[in-house]
Protein backbone atom coordinates (compact mmCIF):
# COMPACT_ATOMS: atom_id res chain seq x y z
CA UNK A 1 0.00 0.00 0.00
CA UNK A 2 1.39 3.42 -0.98
CA UNK A 3 2.04 6.12 1.68
CA UNK A 4 -0.75 8.21 0.14
CA UNK A 5 -3.19 5.35 0.50
CA UNK A 6 -2.14 4.80 4.09
CA UNK A 7 -2.56 8.51 4.85
CA UNK A 8 -6.07 8.45 3.39
CA UNK A 9 -6.97 5.72 5.85
CA UNK A 10 -5.80 7.75 8.84
CA UNK A 11 -8.25 10.00 10.72
CA UNK A 12 -7.89 13.76 10.14
CA UNK A 13 -6.70 14.44 13.71
CA UNK A 14 -3.64 12.20 13.03
CA UNK A 15 -2.64 14.38 10.09
CA UNK A 16 -3.17 17.55 12.12
CA UNK A 17 -0.99 16.10 14.87
CA UNK A 18 1.76 15.38 12.39
CA UNK A 19 1.67 18.86 10.85
CA UNK A 20 1.44 20.84 14.10
CA UNK A 21 5.15 20.50 15.08
CA UNK A 22 6.16 21.76 11.63
CA UNK A 23 3.93 24.81 11.97
CA UNK A 24 5.21 25.48 15.50
CA UNK A 25 8.83 25.40 14.35
CA UNK A 26 8.04 27.72 11.44
CA UNK A 27 6.36 30.42 13.55
CA UNK A 28 8.59 30.19 16.65
CA UNK A 29 10.82 33.13 15.54
CA UNK A 30 7.68 35.30 15.55
CA UNK A 31 6.75 34.33 19.13
CA UNK A 32 7.38 37.80 20.67
CA UNK A 33 5.06 39.42 18.13
CA UNK A 34 2.40 36.74 18.50
CA UNK A 35 2.58 37.01 22.29
CA UNK A 36 2.14 40.79 22.12
CA UNK A 37 -0.89 40.37 19.85
CA UNK A 38 -2.43 37.78 22.20
CA UNK A 39 -1.76 39.90 25.31
CA UNK A 40 -3.30 42.94 23.62
CA UNK A 41 -6.35 40.93 22.67
CA UNK A 42 -6.66 39.64 26.26
CA UNK A 43 -6.32 43.15 27.69
CA UNK A 44 -9.10 44.46 25.43
CA UNK A 45 -11.36 41.47 26.19
CA UNK A 46 -10.66 41.72 29.93
CA UNK A 47 -11.43 45.45 30.06
CA UNK A 48 -14.65 44.99 28.11
CA UNK A 49 -15.74 42.03 30.23
CA UNK A 50 -15.00 43.90 33.47
CA UNK A 51 -16.93 46.95 32.28
CA UNK A 52 -19.90 44.84 31.14
CA UNK A 53 -20.16 43.05 34.50
CA UNK A 54 -19.83 46.36 36.35
CA UNK A 55 -22.86 47.57 34.39
CA UNK A 56 -24.71 44.33 35.16
CA UNK A 57 -24.06 44.81 38.89
CA UNK A 58 -25.26 48.42 38.69
CA UNK A 59 -28.52 47.29 37.08
CA UNK A 60 -29.16 44.35 39.41
CA UNK A 61 -28.15 46.01 42.68
CA UNK A 62 -28.55 49.72 41.95
CA UNK A 63 -32.32 49.77 41.83
CA UNK A 64 -35.17 47.80 43.46
CA UNK A 65 -36.33 45.13 43.56
CA UNK A 66 -33.01 43.63 44.65
CA UNK A 67 -32.28 39.97 43.87
CA UNK A 68 -31.89 37.30 46.54
CA UNK A 69 -29.00 35.77 44.61
CA UNK A 70 -25.72 37.18 43.35
CA UNK A 71 -24.38 36.45 39.87
CA UNK A 72 -20.90 35.17 40.65
CA UNK A 73 -19.61 35.95 37.20
CA UNK A 74 -19.76 39.56 38.46
CA UNK A 75 -17.34 38.46 41.20
CA UNK A 76 -15.18 36.59 38.74
CA UNK A 77 -14.91 39.24 36.05
CA UNK A 78 -15.36 42.54 37.92
CA UNK A 79 -15.71 42.71 41.70
CA UNK A 80 -12.72 40.55 42.71
CA UNK A 81 -10.22 42.59 40.68
CA UNK A 82 -11.81 45.86 41.75
CA UNK A 83 -12.01 45.09 45.48
CA UNK A 84 -9.06 42.67 45.90
CA UNK A 85 -11.40 40.78 48.24
CA UNK A 86 -11.20 36.97 47.86
CA UNK A 87 -14.03 36.11 50.27
CA UNK A 88 -16.41 35.19 47.43
CA UNK A 89 -14.08 32.33 46.42
CA UNK A 90 -13.61 31.07 49.99
CA UNK A 91 -17.11 29.64 50.00
CA UNK A 92 -16.50 27.23 47.14
CA UNK A 93 -13.00 26.33 48.30
CA UNK A 94 -13.97 25.47 51.88
CA UNK A 95 -16.90 23.28 50.81
CA UNK A 96 -14.70 21.64 48.16
CA UNK A 97 -12.32 20.55 50.95
CA UNK A 98 -15.15 18.39 52.30
CA UNK A 99 -15.96 16.60 49.03
CA UNK A 100 -16.04 12.83 49.32
CA UNK A 101 -16.35 12.00 45.61
CA UNK A 102 -19.93 10.74 45.65
CA UNK A 103 -23.29 12.40 45.11
CA UNK A 104 -23.76 15.98 46.29
CA UNK A 105 -26.87 18.02 47.03
CA UNK A 106 -26.60 21.81 46.99
CA UNK A 107 -29.43 23.63 48.72
CA UNK A 108 -30.34 27.15 47.59
CA UNK A 109 -27.76 26.97 44.80
CA UNK A 110 -28.38 30.42 43.34
CA UNK A 111 -26.74 30.90 39.96
CA UNK A 112 -25.04 27.48 40.11
CA UNK A 113 -21.51 28.92 39.91
CA UNK A 114 -20.19 26.85 42.81
CA UNK A 115 -22.01 23.68 41.71
CA UNK A 116 -20.22 23.79 38.39
CA UNK A 117 -16.85 25.31 39.26
CA UNK A 118 -16.14 23.91 42.73
CA UNK A 119 -18.13 20.70 43.18
CA UNK A 120 -18.86 18.99 39.86
CA UNK A 121 -15.31 17.88 38.98
CA UNK A 122 -14.89 15.82 42.18
CA UNK A 123 -18.47 14.56 42.57
CA UNK A 124 -20.34 11.81 40.72
CA UNK A 125 -23.56 13.74 40.47
CA UNK A 126 -24.54 17.19 41.72
CA UNK A 127 -28.21 17.93 42.38
CA UNK A 128 -28.65 21.68 42.86
CA UNK A 129 -31.91 23.34 43.80
CA UNK A 130 -33.33 26.79 44.46
CA UNK A 131 -36.84 28.10 45.04
CA UNK A 132 -36.50 30.83 42.37
CA UNK A 133 -37.39 29.67 38.81
CA UNK A 134 -35.57 32.66 37.30
CA UNK A 135 -32.26 31.87 39.01
CA UNK A 136 -32.55 28.21 37.99
CA UNK A 137 -32.93 29.30 34.35
CA UNK A 138 -29.80 31.45 34.77
CA UNK A 139 -27.94 28.53 36.37
CA UNK A 140 -28.80 26.24 33.46
CA UNK A 141 -27.70 28.87 30.96
CA UNK A 142 -24.47 30.00 32.63
CA UNK A 143 -23.23 27.08 34.73
CA UNK A 144 -24.37 23.81 33.23
CA UNK A 145 -22.16 20.71 33.38
CA UNK A 146 -22.72 17.07 32.33
CA UNK A 147 -23.11 15.80 35.90
CA UNK A 148 -25.01 18.80 37.34
CA UNK A 149 -28.81 18.98 37.41
CA UNK A 150 -30.70 22.09 38.45
CA UNK A 151 -34.26 22.05 39.76
CA UNK A 152 -36.77 24.41 41.31
CA UNK A 153 -37.49 23.41 44.91
CA UNK A 154 -38.39 25.13 48.17
CA UNK A 155 -36.28 23.20 50.67
CA UNK A 156 -38.79 23.81 53.45
CA UNK A 157 -41.28 21.52 51.72
CA UNK A 158 -39.60 20.10 48.60
CA UNK A 159 -36.04 19.17 49.53
CA UNK A 160 -34.87 16.64 46.91
CA UNK A 161 -34.93 13.05 48.14
CA UNK A 162 -31.95 10.73 48.00
CA UNK A 163 -28.82 9.84 49.92
CA UNK A 164 -25.87 12.18 49.56
CA UNK A 165 -22.21 12.08 50.56
CA UNK A 166 -22.13 15.85 50.68
CA UNK A 167 -24.79 18.48 51.27
CA UNK A 168 -23.90 22.14 50.79
CA UNK A 169 -25.99 24.93 52.31
CA UNK A 170 -24.12 28.01 51.23
CA UNK A 171 -25.08 31.66 51.82
CA UNK A 172 -28.68 30.64 52.51
CA UNK A 173 -29.18 29.49 56.09
CA UNK A 174 -29.69 33.16 57.04
CA UNK A 175 -32.74 33.34 54.75
CA UNK A 176 -34.76 31.17 57.15
CA UNK A 177 -36.22 31.60 60.62
CA UNK A 178 -34.80 29.71 63.58
CA UNK A 179 -37.73 27.28 63.49
CA UNK A 180 -37.28 26.70 59.76
CA UNK A 181 -33.54 26.13 60.19
CA UNK A 182 -34.19 23.40 62.74
CA UNK A 183 -36.73 21.68 60.48
CA UNK A 184 -34.44 21.91 57.45
CA UNK A 185 -31.59 20.49 59.52
CA UNK A 186 -33.70 17.39 60.20
CA UNK A 187 -34.31 17.03 56.47
CA UNK A 188 -30.60 17.33 55.79
CA UNK A 189 -29.77 14.70 58.40
CA UNK A 190 -32.25 12.25 56.83
CA UNK A 191 -30.60 12.64 53.41
CA UNK A 192 -26.96 12.64 54.43
CA UNK A 193 -25.01 9.38 54.22
CA UNK A 194 -23.76 8.03 57.59
CA UNK A 195 -20.28 9.46 56.98
CA UNK A 196 -21.48 12.39 54.87
CA UNK A 197 -20.55 16.02 55.48
CA UNK A 198 -22.70 19.14 55.59
CA UNK A 199 -20.84 22.33 54.71
CA UNK A 200 -21.64 25.94 54.01
CA UNK A 201 -21.34 29.60 54.78
CA UNK A 202 -23.24 32.47 56.37
CA UNK A 203 -22.56 35.91 57.85
CA UNK A 204 -22.50 37.60 61.24
CA UNK A 205 -25.03 40.35 61.82
CA UNK A 206 -23.88 43.96 61.62
CA UNK A 207 -22.91 45.81 64.78
CA UNK A 208 -25.66 48.37 64.21
CA UNK A 209 -28.32 45.65 64.07
CA UNK A 210 -29.26 46.40 60.45
CA UNK A 211 -29.61 43.38 58.17
CA UNK A 212 -27.13 42.89 55.36
CA UNK A 213 -30.09 42.13 53.07
CA UNK A 214 -33.79 42.65 53.66
CA UNK A 215 -34.41 39.04 52.58
CA UNK A 216 -32.49 37.67 55.59
CA UNK A 217 -34.64 36.19 58.34
CA UNK A 218 -31.95 35.38 60.91
CA UNK A 219 -28.38 36.69 60.88
CA UNK A 220 -26.07 35.04 63.37
CA UNK A 221 -24.51 36.82 66.31
CA UNK A 222 -21.32 34.78 66.45
CA UNK A 223 -19.76 31.45 65.54
CA UNK A 224 -21.11 30.06 68.82
CA UNK A 225 -24.61 31.17 67.84
CA UNK A 226 -24.32 29.24 64.57
CA UNK A 227 -22.75 26.21 66.26
CA UNK A 228 -25.83 25.57 68.40
CA UNK A 229 -27.92 24.71 65.33
CA UNK A 230 -25.63 21.80 64.40
CA UNK A 231 -24.74 20.19 67.72
CA UNK A 232 -28.12 18.45 68.25
CA UNK A 233 -27.70 16.59 64.94
CA UNK A 234 -23.97 16.00 64.46
CA UNK A 235 -21.15 14.53 66.53
CA UNK A 236 -18.42 16.61 64.91
CA UNK A 237 -18.86 20.27 64.04
CA UNK A 238 -16.42 23.03 63.20
CA UNK A 239 -17.48 26.65 62.76
CA UNK A 240 -14.75 29.14 61.84
CA UNK A 241 -14.62 32.73 60.70
CA UNK A 242 -12.89 35.11 58.34
CA UNK A 243 -13.18 38.89 58.39
CA UNK A 244 -12.94 41.47 55.65
CA UNK A 245 -13.91 45.16 55.56
CA UNK A 246 -17.66 45.27 56.05
CA UNK A 247 -18.04 41.48 56.13
CA UNK A 248 -17.72 38.94 58.93
CA UNK A 249 -18.01 35.42 57.47
CA UNK A 250 -18.83 32.11 59.14
CA UNK A 251 -18.07 28.71 57.60
CA UNK A 252 -19.09 25.29 58.85
CA UNK A 253 -18.47 21.58 58.47
CA UNK A 254 -20.71 19.06 60.27
CA UNK A 255 -20.67 15.27 60.23
CA UNK A 256 -20.88 12.13 62.35
CA UNK A 257 -17.57 11.17 60.75
CA UNK A 258 -14.30 13.02 60.17
CA UNK A 259 -14.46 16.64 59.04
CA UNK A 260 -11.74 18.66 57.26
CA UNK A 261 -8.73 19.30 59.48
CA UNK A 262 -10.31 17.26 62.25
CA UNK A 263 -8.90 14.11 63.81
CA UNK A 264 -9.24 11.16 61.46
CA UNK A 265 -9.45 13.28 58.28
CA UNK A 266 -7.64 11.25 55.62
CA UNK A 267 -6.27 14.24 53.73
CA UNK A 268 -4.06 15.67 56.47
CA UNK A 269 -1.32 14.72 58.87
CA UNK A 270 -1.10 16.65 62.10
CA UNK A 271 1.14 17.20 65.09
CA UNK A 272 0.13 19.42 67.98
CA UNK A 273 2.33 19.88 71.04
CA UNK A 274 -0.22 22.13 72.75
CA UNK A 275 -3.89 21.25 72.30
CA UNK A 276 -6.15 24.08 71.20
CA UNK A 277 -8.15 24.80 74.34
CA UNK A 278 -10.43 27.20 72.47
CA UNK A 279 -12.56 24.40 71.02
CA UNK A 280 -13.83 21.01 72.06
CA UNK A 281 -11.88 18.07 70.64
CA UNK A 282 -13.56 16.05 67.96
CA UNK A 283 -14.52 12.45 68.59
CA UNK A 284 -12.50 9.92 66.68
Amino acid sequence: MSPDAKAKGKPMHWRTKAVRPLITRAITPAKPILEWVAETECAIASAWTKSAHKRLMAVQWGMPPYPENFDHQIDQFYWWADSRNPQWAERGVYSALALKGGDLLELCCGDGFNARNFYSLKSKQVAACDFDPKIIRIAKRKNSAPNVSFQVADIRTQMPDGRYDNIVWDAAIEHFTETEIQAIMRGIKNRLAPDGILSGYTIVERADGQKHLSHHEYEFKSKEDLLRFFTPSFANVLVFETEYPGRHNLYFWASDSAIPFGYGWAHASRREETPNTGMESEKE
